[in-house]
């Protein structure tokens, strides 16, 4: 098949171009599957992929597995994540973001709103067409009580209930990340996840990330450590999430977005290139096996 750039449909909407090499890397990773419909110059019409000569071997059925990173081993091994996302649209959708969260009462809708962008560009091994099927109603009552909660304790004047108010907000941010994940769902259908970590296994992660910044370095290892922890908390697979980024990645990485940040204008690049790299970093491994290093 001569070399040519290819076009997806996902969730409607049209993905691509993307090279032969990239477009086939997105078969191997279940990213396109043989119902996915297709194009390509030369084509007279979108067809489903497992239609397309040369593209799945054989049949309809899924796609052999290529050497590479996304290859699953004989240890079980399932592939890094990725994501990907246009610039522009970063841009204009953070700006809305903040726009709607500044009046306050938005938030819920605006956070809905945003993630049920950002999820489907997240690429996962074997989990094609990721979506983000929660409502706002789900977090209002958590958000408007905590609202309500700070400005009866603002009323009172109290020192001890203020710093309570603290822990309250980390609870709640706990309580996001469950209804986040509780969420999740591929092809339009849930995938059953959650989050088992604890609340108070939070809260100490929390608080040493916030002792850890005035060591001016530490909060590096702290980050990692807590993405790690993390991912292994997430459950409702059969694979196991393993973050593999290291203390001294995010160092540099840290130090360099930061410096690349204050320009303002790179700040999108350096948005994505953080969050492509943590992606990269995160991978599938079978229950039970071992990670190569």
């Amino acid at each position: 098949m001569a070399e040519r750039s290819w076009f997806y449909a996902q969730q409607g909407q049209q993905q691509g171009p993307y090279p032969e090499a990239q477009f086939r890397d997105l078969i191997a990773r279940g990213a396109i599957r043989p119902d996915t419909l297709v194009w390509a110059e030369g084509m007279t019409g979108w067809q489903k992929a497992g239609d397309v000569p040369g593209l799945f071997s054989g049949t309809s059925g899924p796609p052999s597995l290529a050497q590479g990173g996304a290859v699953m081993s004989a240890g079980g091994y399932g592939g890094p994540l990725s994501i990907d996302f246009g610039i522009w649209e970063f841009v204009w959708r953070s700006i809305v973001f903040v726009i709607g969260c500044a009046f306050v009462i938005p938030i819920p809708w605006m956070i809905v709103w945003y993630t049920r962008w950002i999820v489907p560009c997240v690429q996962v091994p074997g989990r094609p067409n990721l979506s983000f099927t929660g409502t706002a109603m789900t977090v209002v009552p958590w958000f408007f009580g905590a609202i309500v909660l700070a400005i009866v304790v603002g009323l009172t004047g109290s020192k001890l209930l203020n710093n309570l108010i603290i822990l309250v907000q980390i609870a709640l941010y706990w309580l996001f990340l469950k209804w986040l994940i509780a969420n999740i769902a591929s092809n339009g259908q849930p995938l059953g996840l959650s989050f088992s970590g604890s609340i108070w296994g939070y809260l100490g992660w929390t608080l040493l990330a916030a002792i850890s910044i005035i060591t001016i370095v530490g909060w590096a290892w702290v980050y990692a450590a807590w993405t790690r922890w993390f991912c292994s908390n997430i459950q409702g697979t059969r694979r196991e999430i393993i973050f593999r980024g290291t203390g001294l990645e995010f160092l540099w990485r840290g130090i360099v977005a930061f410096i690349a940040a204050s320009f303002i204008i790179p700040i999108p690049w350096v948005y994505r290139w953080m969050m492509g790299w943590m992606a990269s970093q995160t991978v599938l491994v079978q229950r039970g096996s071992q990670l190569d290093a």
